[in-house]
């Protein structure tokens, strides 16, 4: 039986670029927060951690198709470090996380022997059926071609809206957009923010086109810090 997981935000310590904002006034009776959009920042990764029954931190899963997000089935894989081995525990890049109003584009070549991702500026490469998997965004979508924006975050109280469309995994010499929205649809990635700690939650589903995965959904757990000053 999978145990839909419970997290806790870690704090991860790093030096953040600067944030330009614009703000926009909210009116009516029930005194609506002004929304923040941030144009540079950083979303810090929380790193997983699946040794204590109580996890913690950032992590992905895939649902069959035919499953829910909330209930499945999920994909079991092996070389998750968690006791749940529907989950596999994220970790941040050498970026520390996913940078706001910037890419982190696939570097050259993107792929090791064995089709292993490169990209590891947003997250470590995390293993997935014997392949390390990497993160990216690119102006262009490596896989559907299309012009994408860099990832944008905005903030209403301690609502987060992001708009992750330019999101790429790299895994096994292929490349499979796993953004929110889908290039040329719409949806963004929501989750929370308390403006107090800058500890943010966000969460996203995609469906997987091509490669032996098609059909599949990814779900995906980032949590950590908001570094946008």
């Amino acid at each position: 039986m999978n145990i839909r997981p419970r997290f806790r935000a870690l704090a991860v310590p790093l030096v953040a670029g600067a944030l330009v904002v614009s703000s926009a006034c909210g009116s009516g009776s029930h005194g609506d927060k002004a929304a923040t959009t941030a144009r540079t920042g950083i979303l810090e990764i929380a790193a997983g951690n699946c040794s204590a029954s109580n996890s913690t931190g950032s992590w992905f899963r895939m649902v069959q198709p035919g499953g829910t997000p909330a209930h499945g089935p999920y994909v079991d894989n092996g070389d998750s470090t968690c006791s749940d081995k529907t989950l596999t525990p994220l970790s941040p890049g050498t970026d520390g996380g996913l940078r706001v109003g910037a890419y982190q584009a696939e570097p050259n070549p993107p792929f090791a022997n064995g089709g292993a991702s490169r990209s590891d500026a947003v997250i470590k490469p995390a293993t997935f059926f014997a392949v390390p998997f990497g993160m990216s965004t690119n102006p262009t979508d490596p896989q559907t071609g299309r012009k994408v924006p860099p990832p944008s975050v905005t903030i209403a109280g301690s609502t987060l809206r992001a708009d992750l469309s330019a999101l790429s995994v790299s895994w096994n010499g292929q490349f499979f957009n796993q953004g929110a929205p889908k290039p040329g649809a719409s949806g963004d990635a929501t989750g929370t923010f308390d403006p107090s700690t800058k500890r943010y939650k966000v969460e996203w589903t995609s469906v997987i086109k091509g490669g032996p995965f098609n059909g599949f959904t990814g779900v995906w757990h980032l949590e950590g810090t908001f570094r946008a000053t």
